[in-house]
């Protein structure tokens, strides 16, 4: 080895050394950097004669395609005492078709790549797979198949059946969950936005396969239906692969059924209600409120609203309940859509002992978005989480694709997409705190918390006189006028 090599460690370690002598410590993070541009092209909407729309957004350079069939109803037409039908009808679109069984489906779609997907949630069903550009067409040939033709088999319908009042006794057992199912319940009441979309333990023993068939032939039709195509596909080859597919789905005779009116704007009934759960190891609460149809700058000025109270570390629940006072390790708040309106939840687990105070931190919070403008320093950090949070969403096709959904299912344009970014740089203090004043104010609050009842209830029955306290048992969330069961 020439003595040159053997110096050359040792030369590097003094470099190094050096540098980490004269690096200079930062009392305080650096700056976020400036967003950096998002390019979306324009979606383009056609149509078929059959009154199906089809939403092209085209994105050039990778040759993926993520092909999404949305039908523009869902867990709102629950019949009363079926919670859940929605929800497992489109769950068993992929579960069998009368020329191919679950499994063979299940085959074909990885045979091209994919994997095939069905759900539903309020105002919407859809089924979706993302392939390369060269097998679209055989996956839409396999969309339009279990959106058409489902079977739904007895044996397909008692073994989903099973595996959700499976999932449902987890979700029953976890306080969370529990008192997240109850808040949305005293906002909204028994009806068709306030009932559990994945339905209860009661409802699921109910369904038939009649109900399944029936739900499915009223809804899933092509004039209230959207084909959603985002990747490498022009409009013009979209439009024709869709008229291949889904141009002779023909509506069913008759009139589709009515959609409901949009949500209350409160549900009469107790502001807070606890859960009993006497084996909690902790406490589930649950602070909710409806919020009227988010469009244009209104719908800005919420999601910078819902950001600053409880979206990440950095946000006041997080600051206040979990790094200044240990109270919680996760505290977040969220606007859910529920047709074009949405149900704002924040959220926590904490100590039993604790849930009192919690209770009244998370009120005062909402109060002091309410009383005082946002500092603008805060605003942009919160602005630019957004903004960062809904670019990041929508680099994959897949992302793209699922904001369109949002966007339809909501009854908002897709050209929303391209004002995004825009619209939220414009929210100012005002804005957010006029937003809150007339929104979030403390006469539209409810309130749930599940656990030991007896550790909390007596602190939490003080600030509110009609305190609701309902055993675990007794809880029943489809009942008309209460929680209980009679």
């Amino acid at each position: 080895m020439k003595p040159s090599a053997r110096r050359l460690p040792a030369l590097l370690l003094g470099l190094l050394v050096a540098a980490a002598a004269s690096a200079q410590p930062f009392e305080t993070p650096p700056p976020p950097a400036a967003p950096r541009p998002l390019t979306i092209a324009a979606p383009v909407e056609q149509a078929l004669p059959n009154g199906l729309r089809v939403i092209v957004a085209p994105r050039e350079g990778v040759p993926l395609v993520t092909a999404m069939l949305v039908v523009l109803s869902g867990s709102e037409l629950d019949p009363p005492q079926l919670s859940g039908l929605a929800s497992m009808t489109a769950s068993l679109l992929t579960q069998g078709t009368r020329r191919h069984t679950a499994p063979q489906i299940a085959a074909a779609a990885e045979a091209l790549g994919g994997s095939l997907e069905s759900d539903a949630g309020w105002s919407q069903s859809l089924v979706a797979i993302t392939v390369t550009t060269p097998r679209l067409g055989a996956a839409l040939g396999l969309v339009a198949e279990v959106t058409r033709e489902p079977t739904f088999a007895e044996a397909e319908l008692d073994r989903l059946r099973t595996q959700t009042l499976d999932a449902l006794k987890v979700r029953y057992a976890d306080p969370g969950s529990l008192a997240g199912l109850t808040a949305a319940r005293l906002v909204y009441g028994s009806g068709p936005w306030g009932h559990p979309a994945s339905g209860t333990p009661a409802s699921l023993p109910r369904i038939r396969q009649a109900d399944l068939v029936a739900l499915h032939r009223a809804t899933f039709r092509p004039d209230r239906a959207v084909l959603i195509l985002a990747g490498d596909i022009a409009p013009d080859r979209a439009l024709a692969l869709a008229r291949t597919h889904f141009g002779d789905w023909a509506a069913p005779v008759g009139v589709a059924p009515p959609r409901p009116p949009a949500p209350p704007s409160l549900a009469a009934g107790p502001a807070l209600a606890v859960v009993d759960m006497p084996a909690a190891g902790q406490a589930g609460v649950v602070l909710a409120l409806p919020l009227p149809p988010r469009l244009g700058a209104e719908r800005a000025a919420a999601d910078v609203l819902d950001a600053v109270i409880g979206g990440g570390y950095s946000s006041r629940l997080s600051q206040e309940i979990r790094i200044k006072r240990g109270l919680s390790y996760s505290v977040f708040s969220r606007i859910e859509a529920r047709g074009a309106s949405g149900l704002f939840q924040a959220a926590l687990q904490t100590k039993n002992e604790s849930a009192a105070e919690v209770v009244s931190l998370l009120q005062g919070e909402l109060d002091r978005v309410v009383q005082a403008p946002v500092p603008a320093d805060e605003l942009a950090s919160r602005k630019l989480s957004l903004i960062g949070s809904f670019s990041r969403s929508v680099e994959t096709t897949a992302g793209l694709a699922s904001a369109i959904r949002s966007l339809v299912a909501s009854g908002r344009s897709p050209a929303d997409l391209k004002t995004r970014i825009a619209t939220l740089e414009a929210v100012a203090p005002e804005d957010v705190q006029r937003y809150a004043a007339t929104h979030f104010g403390a006469a539209g609050r409810r309130i749930a918390v599940a656990g030991v009842a007896d550790r909390f209830a007596t602190a939490l029955r003080g600030g509110a006189p009609g305190l609701v306290v309902v055993g675990q048992e007794q809880l029943d969330l489809e009942r008309p006028g209460g929680l209980k069961h009679e």
